[in-house]
This record gives structure tokens, sequence and C-alpha cells, in this order.
């Protein structure tokens, strides 16, 4: 067996287990999972449930395994709004970084809706440079009141260590996740049925379109909702129930959010004609 570790946030109970979430690639494969409190406490946890698709897990600290010391310091996390966040707000991300324990790094938002490809997987998450290292893996990014609005995933270095470049899954995203996981369902994930490019006013003057910003249709999938609905090649999306879409990323980034079938109702510029049109969401169950 070889030891690792990472980090993870208290989301809440039941009648008999703290619910922590973190990473799903910070438990994969494990065979034994302790969770160490603040207290340096430690312990037995077991596996709630995982996703994959967004390496999303939560884990189960029974409470009466809970000493009555460590339950009276901690509590679970304040919830933010990551649809909220503003590019160049400060941030801080907490964790195990490199195993030390309890870490505290400050940071900005660097970007929103940036789309990172792991494992064949595309996944639309905030970007920081609050230092993030091995060991904050499922751990908080906070904003400046100190409420979740991230959970730390990934970074991007040549050397494997911080390198100004960090990922955090939105919470928004990812509290409906664990939700589901917690609920004891299969996570699923809401989709429109559309293959989607970014519309900005360069695209649109070297192929005439009729925005200059939104989510340019590129395909309709086949028995999908948006084809249902009337969606086609060529639509450009500049709105999902009344929230401005500036490109692909934040549309995909708001289907997301949703449940599979919720109904959206989305803004189109169909040949410079305007126009609204509801969709059912379908899922990604099948694949």
């Amino acid at each position: 067996e070889v030891p690792s570790s990472g980090s993870g946030i208290i989301v809440g109970q039941n009648d008999t287990e703290l619910l922590v979430v973190t990473n799903n690639h910070v438990i994969e494969g494990a065979t034994t999972l302790a969770v160490t409190f603040i207290d340096e406490s430690s312990v037995e946890a077991a596996v709630k449930g995982t996703d994959s698709a967004s390496d999303l897990a939560v884990i189960a600290v029974p409470l009466e395994d809970i000493s009555a010391d460590t339950k009276s310091q901690i509590k679970a996390a304040t919830l933010g709004d990551s649809d909220s966040l503003k590019m160049g707000q400060g941030v801080i991300a907490i964790g195990n970084a490199l195993g030390l324990g309890q870490s505290v790094t400050v940071g900005h938002v660097s970007a929103l809706n940036r789309e990172v490809t792991v494992d064949g997987v595309t996944k639309t998450v905030i970007q920081t440079d609050a230092a993030i290292n091995p060991g904050n893996s499922g751990g908080a990014l906070v904003d400046d009141e100190g409420k979740l609005i991230g959970i730390n995933t990934l970074i991007t270095s040549y050397s494997g260590n911080y390198s100004g470049v960090g990922f955090a899954i939105p919470v928004n995203y990812a509290v409906n996740l664990a939700q589901q996981i917690i609920a004891g369902e299969t996570p699923t994930h809401a989709q429109l049925g559309v293959s989607l490019s970014t519309v900005n006013d360069q695209a649109a003057a070297s192929y005439g379109l009729a925005a200059e910003s939104g989510a340019y249709v590129a395909a309709v999938s086949q028995g999908s909702g948006a084809e249902a609905a009337g969606l086609q090649e060529g639509d450009i999306i500049t709105a999902l129930d009344g929230e401005s879409v500036e490109g692909a990323s934040d549309l995909m980034l708001a289907v997301r959010g949703k449940n599979p079938g919720d109904t959206v109702k989305l803004t189109v510029n169909r040949n410079g004609q305007e126009q609204e049109i509801s969709v059912t969401l379908g899922d990604d169950a099948a694949s």
C-alpha cells in the first residue's frame, strides 16, 4: 500500500454520519480512509459515493466515532455563489498542502469558465493564482467572507508543484452533484444536446454572424431535448433563463448547474431575429 493525502470539506451531516466532499482522485483506489480534523484527531471513514466525470466524491465519517471535543470545533462550510464571481476578486485556498496539514494561501480569481481537459473529459473551472500544491486537492476555495466558492482540484505545472495556475470546481455545480451522491443516486449531468463554439466580434465579422457574442450551435444531437425544441445549426444562444451567455463555456457551465429534466428558456438569435426557445434538458446516463 502507498499512503497518500488530500483535503476535504465538511458539507453537512445526517443522523449518523458527518459528510465530507473531496476529489475522486484523492480517494480512488483507497483500501482504507481516515479523516484528520483540525485538532489532529483521526477517524476512519467510508466512501459514500463518487463521480469520476466531475472528479468529486463524498465520504462519510461515523458521528459516534468523533469525540465531543472534536465536534465542538468543526462545522459545515458556508456556501457561496460561484455564479457571482468576478475576475480579480480575492480568494483563499485552504488544505493539506504537501501533506503539511492546515495551510492557507491567498490569491485572486484569475479567470472564470476556463475549460481544461483531463483524461479526455472537459471541465469548466475557476482559475486562481492562490498557491495550490499536491495535497490541496479536494480542499476549499473561499471568498473574502469565508464562503465556499470552489473545490480545488488540479494545477498546471511543469514541475508538479505550484506555478501560479490552479483550478477549482465551481461550488454551484459541485454541490448539485454532491447532493445526488448523498441521496444515494448515481450522478447524472444535464445536457442540452448540442455542439458549441464561442462567438466573439472577430468571429462574427469573419463569418458574417448575426450576433457578436454568445454560443454558436455547430450541431444538434438526434433525439436530444435541443432537437425536440427546434434548435438549429447556426443558431446563436445569447442567454439562458435571462442570464447573458457570452460564449460556449458560459452556456456549458449554466447547463451543468441544472438537473436532467429541468426546462430552460434560451434566447436565440436566428438569422438576425431573436426568439425564446424552451428546452428540456437530457442527461448523460447513457454515456
